[in-house]
């Protein structure tokens, strides 16, 4: 009893900051001369800009190549323009700049950041601009790249983690374009060729496929010339179309994947939900509680606490443009691996049918609320959600109502939500590790449950 209250004490805390929890920055949207969705939020405080172009280019858009929107992204700064990977580097660090990309499964992205000195912020979009539209994708850069990808795959193929993750994805996802790792595979990257890697950028990198994040201080005249430089270059194209609809699973699966580790990996899943989805918001405080919140989530408390099975134990969902993942994970000694998992399981299945106390649903509200302010504390942190919002077609006022929506959130609505979007009897469960039976032993044990 003791331990239960401190662990709803510990689940209450806000982080503090309350004060900041003030009304959302207002988002002002257009679109450029070439079509680009733009979002912008004037913040005055410093010098800065931060400005953000996202695709709809991450490894969804991939095909029959596998990882080519990934290696794509990652020559963009390679060279562009009549600059180099050095140059590039050199003309950003010398006026103070930033530069990051990076790809997911739906997106891939570009950002600077910059001060608004006219100068400099003249280089920054400059340069910004080159690297979208004009990249040169030299012979020699791509096979650099591509060395990395494989040094980094072939580092995938070491790590129990990772190993895991991926087939979790493959199992849970088939033939559906999010299976993919956004990596790719050994053989798909070195089949890559430039011809197929300047056709994905002529595809994908157009300006009705893009949506550009603007954050700073500078007025709403000056963000309009902002976003025409940064992706005035680029032709206008085509948005792609939407991505199939994930399909459900009719069955749980077991996978085991023997791995010379002292501790097994242990990852469940199944689609979760999209992006605006309507049970988003139960579904994401109802996590919380179950297993977003750390070590005073329900699964902490039963796998670790009152049973030392694992140092930490999670779980989450990824909101996506189709039906994301619901993930819970956790790592154990090899020979807890099957109790662990049955604890596990039978947690959701009990929070399932239950759905919170009262007590748990306050506290996870408070940790919310009370930490938001921290998520919107900075203009790197903003112009990710405008991205988000612009690229997932978001209400404008989602900042503003975050919090009342999750206030609002009842216990029967996650109760609800859980009952019709989890199913702990159609997870796919994958084991990475030593195991104490063999595979086909073990899965007949779990299939006699």
């Amino acid at each position: 009893m003791a331990n239960n209250s401190l662990r709803l004490l510990l689940l209450g805390v806000t982080i503090g900051f309350v004060g900041l929890l003030q009304a959302s920055p207002k988002i002002e949207t257009w679109e450029t001369g070439n079509g680009a969705k733009v979002l912008y939020v004037h913040a005055p405080e410093i010098p800065m800009v931060d400005v953000r172009v996202v695709f709809d280019a991450g490894s969804a858009r991939d095909g029959d190549k596998a990882g080519i929107t990934s290696f794509t992204n990652s020559l963009l700064s390679e060279g562009a323009g009549k600059w180099d990977a050095y140059q590039i580097a050199q003309r950003l660090e010398g006026v103070g700049s930033q530069l990051e990309s990076g790809s997911l499964r739906d997106m891939a992205w570009v950002a600077v950041r910059s001060l608004t000195e006219p100068e400099v912020l003249d280089t920054s979009l400059e340069t910004l601009s080159a690297i979208l539209a004009s990249p040169s994708f030299n012979q020699e850069d791509i096979e650099r790249e591509r060395q990395s990808i494989l040094a980094g795959l072939l580092q995938d193929e070491q790590s129990p983690g990772s190993v895991g993750k991926k087939q979790l994805y493959e199992l849970v996802y088939g033939t559906h374009p999010y299976a993919s790792d956004p990596s790719g595979n050994r053989e798909s990257v070195e089949s890559i060729t430039r011809e197929e890697i300047v056709k994905t950028h002529q595809r994908l990198y157009v300006a009705k496929n893009a949506v550009v994040a603007i954050v700073g201080a500078v007025d709403e005249d000056l963000a309009a010339i902002i976003a025409e430089e940064a992706v005035g270059g680029l032709p206008s194209g085509q948005a792609m179309p939407p991505l199939p609809p994930v399909p459900p699973l009719d069955k749980g699966v077991s996978k085991q994947i023997p791995f010379p580790s002292t501790q097994s990996h242990l990852y469940l899943g199944q689609p979760g939900l999209k992006r605006g989805d309507e049970d988003y918001f139960p579904l994401y405080v109802g996590n919380h509680i179950l297993g977003g919140s750390g070590l005073v989530s329900l699964l902490s408390e039963e796998v670790r606490e009152k049973r030392g099975l694992s140092y930490s134990v999670y779980s989450f969902f990824i909101p996506m443009r189709q039906l994301g993942l619901f993930q819970v994970g956790l790592q154990t000694k090899n020979e807890q691996a099957n109790e662990a998992l049955k604890v596990v399981k039978d947690t959701l299945q009990r929070y399932i049918t239950e759905g919170p106390s009262d007590e748990e649903l306050k506290a996870a509200k408070q940790n919310i609320t009370g930490g938001f302010p921290l998520r919107i504390a900075s203009n790197g942190k903003i112009v990710e959600y405008l991205a988000v919002i612009g690229f997932y077609d978001l209400p404008l006022d989602y900042l503003d109502r975050f919090v009342d929506r999750i206030k609002a959130v009842s216990k029967e609505q996650i109760r609800d939500s859980f009952r019709r979007r989890v199913d702990s009897e159609r997870l796919v469960r994958v084991q990475v590790g030593r195991f104490t039976a063999p595979v086909a032993q073990v899965n007949r044990a779990e299939a006699a449950e």
